[in-house]
């Protein structure tokens, strides 16, 4: 069976991706690892300060103590956070339609754990910003772009509401993010019997190895049985890409995470970012 890792941190971010969590694993027929991370670093933090060298050695001693219990009892309501939280989404899954969801609990940093938990997965699903996300509403989550970085795995960002899958588009562009892409599109059950378009998009010096590229998309996906709708476009491709899913009212968008040109391992794309930032669709970011 397969395997989805959902992380939560209880936002409304989180919220919306439980039901393309669930969606996710009646297509695929995959169970959900539901994973929250309970964040200790202002305990660790408390723990390692040193005050002697601003205040004397005695009340340094006794303040260090004051804040090293403020954040011991900050971490047990942290722990106790976890339990409701993880059962609210395992049940919303559940009532979605996952037959198969496990709870895990750690402690810790979210993109620390991510290199284990993500070996036995096959996608990851988060949100796009989380706890904070009312005071960053034109950035992307703290945690997101470092685990897009990170992670080996197709990774599904879920914007703050749900709307059923029908339609979807593929952000194709030749490069090796996108093949991976367009590879598992037509070797998984996942888009079966969806509206499936795909949109390229040139500038004029390059516009024919644009077309080209479009060409072989399309005959890939004809191959495995679709028959999808193409555009090559012109323009900055996170307008064109953007204007396209306005116009055809697209719900799902697949994209690599990185272009032809890329600085490997330290960020992803740059029209990757900016299509997540102001997208309100959960886009599918494949490495």
């Amino acid at each position: 069976m397969k395997r989805i890792l959902l992380c939560t941190d209880g936002s409304p971010f989180a919220q919306s991706s439980y039901p393309y969590g669930a969606w996710l694993a009646q297509r695929l027929g995959a169970s959900v690892d539901l994973l929250y991370v309970s964040d200790d670093r202002g305990q660790a933090t408390a723990e390692a300060t040193d005050l002697s060298g601003s205040i004397g050695l005695g009340a340094s001693e006794s303040l260090l103590k004051k804040l090293v219990e403020v954040e011991h009892e900050r971490a047990k309501l942290n722990h106790q956070r976890a339990k409701p939280i993880l059962a609210a989404a395992g049940q919303t899954l559940t009532a979605g339609g996952a037959e198969t969801v496990k709870l895990i609990h750690k402690t810790g940093f979210l993109v620390d754990y991510l290199e284990n938990l993500e070996v036995d997965a096959d996608l990851i699903v988060l949100g796009k910003r989380g706890e904070s996300a009312q005071f960053a509403s034109g950035h992307l989550g703290a945690n997101l772009e470092r685990i897009l970085r990170a992670s080996h795995r197709p990774c599904l960002v879920t914007p703050r509401h749900y709307q059923p899958v029908e339609r979807v588009l593929l952000a194709y562009d030749g490069s090796l993010s996108s093949q991976a892409m367009l590879a598992f599109v037509t070797q998984s059950p996942l888009l079966k019997g969806l509206d499936i378009h795909v949109i390229t998009v040139a500038k004029d010096a390059n516009r024919a190895i644009a077309a080209a590229s479009l060409k072989q998309a399309q005959h890939q996906l004809q191959s495995a049985g679709w028959s999808p709708v193409c555009t090559l476009a012109e323009g900055a491709p996170e307008t064109a890409i953007a204007q396209y899913c306005q116009t055809k009212a697209m719900s799902l968008l697949l994209m690599g995470a990185y272009g032809h040109s890329r600085i490997r391992h330290l960020v992803i794309g740059s029209t990757t970012a900016q299509v997540l930032r102001s997208t309100d669709l959960p886009v599918l970011v494949f490495r």
